[in-house]
């Protein structure tokens, strides 16, 4: 099988974290797109939107196009590109990241003692490769220049204990919440103290739903994800 350039449109420390947790080599290219959607679309809309916007903007800065033709990367060597964005919803509203620390603190305040959902959205975008990949039409040339997208999401529910303002000050002072959407972080030392029990994917709250990753990109791309494999030597990176 032709292998791929894999690479993470993302600049997220616990996505790349969780990436290398099944042994996936991967290079970094952070998207420059901005955050945004319209409003009035639904969350599973929202993050499946933003995610491949993420991938969308890297695959373009390889030079791979939309078009079957129209790629200037390299056509030899097939990319797959991985877009991710979550965000936490609380009554239908979005809590983004908080702009400072009052941000922060009343995020909290808002999440204690209650049930929010926690949606990320994942982009894959497999594009260029002269080869003919398991993927390709039946009948396609060998040369074409093969692009396909596809996107997926998960939903995990998550219930807040009641918190006090000594601990959500203690914790935002951490620092820790400020780059996170709902001001928290299940993984941190002190944002895990917060969750009374969640119902889904826990990974999905960290950022990156690893189940659901590894058999949409294995449909995809068969193969390109071996975690099963590291004493035979046959994964695909």
């Amino acid at each position: 099988m032709t292998k791929a350039r894999i690479i993470l449109a993302s600049s997220s420390p616990r996505r790349r974290l969780l990436l290398r947790q099944i042994g996936l080599s991967f290079e970094v290219v952070p998207s420059a797109t901005d955050e945004e959607v319209e409003n009035g679309y639904a969350p599973d809309t929202i993050v499946e939107t933003l995610a491949m916007q993420k991938a969308q903007d890297v695959a373009e800065q390889l030079g791979h196009s939309d078009t079957m033709d129209g790629s200037t990367a390299d056509p030899t060597k097939p990319a797959l590109i991985i877009g991710a964005d979550t965000i936490v919803v609380l009554d239908g509203g979005i809590l983004g990241k908080p702009a400072d620390r009052n941000d922060a603190v009343e995020m909290l305040r808002t999440l204690s003692g209650r049930t929010h959902q926690v949606y990320t959205g994942v982009a894959l975008i497999l594009a260029g490769g002269n080869q003919r990949l398991d993927i390709a039409e039946p009948g396609a040339a060998s040369t074409r220049n093969y692009y396909t997208r596809h996107t997926f999401h998960e939903r995990t529910d998550v219930t807040f204990g009641e918190l006090n303002d000594k601990e959500i000050a203690a914790y935002v002072d951490t620092g820790s919440p400020m780059d996170k959407a709902g001001a928290y972080g299940i993984q941190d030392d002190l944002g895990a103290l917060f969750v009374e029990r969640i119902e889904g994917d826990y990974y999905n709250v960290v950022g990156f739903p690893l189940f659901r990753f590894y058999r949409e990109v294995n449909k995809l791309m068969p193969g390109i994800v071996t975690p099963f494999e590291p004493a035979t030597g046959q994964r695909a990176m």
